[in-house]
């Protein structure tokens, strides 16, 4: 072999090993897994009536928030218009507690 082909092969050689070399991996210190709790599970009243639905309702407004799928402040604003049907529900009037939730749930986009 020739000088130059050697040289070749040796630049080659360590240059494949330099390679070699950075794939392997470095030492990393292990990410910690956290890991949220999860919300609590609230069993809504059962039962027909203005009390129960609207009580099924609030749940899923509750939910919904602590899980991130509906913003707080918009939470309390449904929260708020749950509590005049509950009022109105509370009072005997049924009728327009369930008007209310009704309304409520379309303002929100619920069914």
């Amino acid at each position: 072999m020739t000088a130059y082909r050697l040289s070749h092969a040796l630049l080659a050689a360590a240059f494949l090993g330099g390679l070699a070399g950075a794939c392997q991996p470095k030492a990393t210190a292990p990410v910690a897994a956290t890991a949220a709790a999860p919300p609590a599970v609230t069993v809504p009243p059962a039962g027909p009536g203005c009390g129960p639905n609207i009580a099924r309702t609030q749940a899923v407004v509750d939910s919904d928030v602590a899980t991130g799928n509906l913003n707080p402040p918009v939470g309390a604003r449904f929260s708020a218009d749950l509590a005049r049907a509950s009022a109105a529900c509370g009072a005997g009037r049924e009728g327009e507690a369930l008007s209310l939730l009704a309304a409520a749930k379309t303002r929100y986009g619920y069914r």
